[in-house]
């Protein structure tokens, strides 16, 4: 074998290993996994107060059917329906040493009355266009966290999601969060 036939041969062999290596694609269930990454405070600079903070989670989905469209109106997904929001969020109040979860009311101007509000969400679809489905990234969102309401300083989320099959994940929880009033 002459010498160029002989670096023709590795170079095919380099480049077969190289296009073997761009084909292994991250194989997830198909469940949604999520894992807890922090919670970051947002401290008003005007008046001191947290008012906002930021829940930050990773997640992985191996057929990844992540999020809703807006099209995504018929059950089950429709306004009222147990999978509207595809983002659960749930809100503890520590009364007393022990964390209790508290509705959120948000005060109505036409009716001149409080009404209950929510944390939950729908995020938009994260399925990629082409290639593998197999996903993962990382999820933020923004909360308001200031309770005038609430004489409790202390507060934590959990949260977890859906899947467009209704595969539920797990649930996360962030640590203890102190809130300054």
């Amino acid at each position: 074998m002459s010498r160029f036939t002989k670096i023709g041969f590795i170079l095919l062999l380099l480049a077969a290993f190289g296009f073997d290596a761009c084909n292994k694609f991250e194989k997830f269930p198909d469940e949604p996994i999520i894992n807890y990454d922090r919670f970051i405070l947002l401290t008003n600079p005007t008046n001191g107060i947290t008012e906002r903070g930021v829940l930050q989670f990773s997640y992985t989905d191996g057929d990844g059917d992540l999020g809703l469209s807006d099209q995504d109106t018929y059950p089950p997904f429709n306004f009222g329906g147990d999978h509207y929001y595809n983002l659960i969020i749930q809100y503890f109040e520590k009364q007393n040493g022990v964390f209790i979860e508290v509705p959120l009311l948000s005060w109505n101007p036409d009716s001149l009355q409080y009404d209950t509000s929510t944390f939950n969400g729908r995020f938009p679809v994260l399925t990629p266009k082409t290639g593998n489905h197999s996903i993962k990234g990382v999820f933020q969102d923004t909360l308001f966290i200031y309770n005038p309401l609430s004489d409790y300083d202390t507060i934590k989320f959990s949260a977890y999601i859906y899947d467009r099959a209704l595969h539920k994940s797990n649930k996360i929880e962030t640590e203890e969060i102190i809130r300054v009033n």
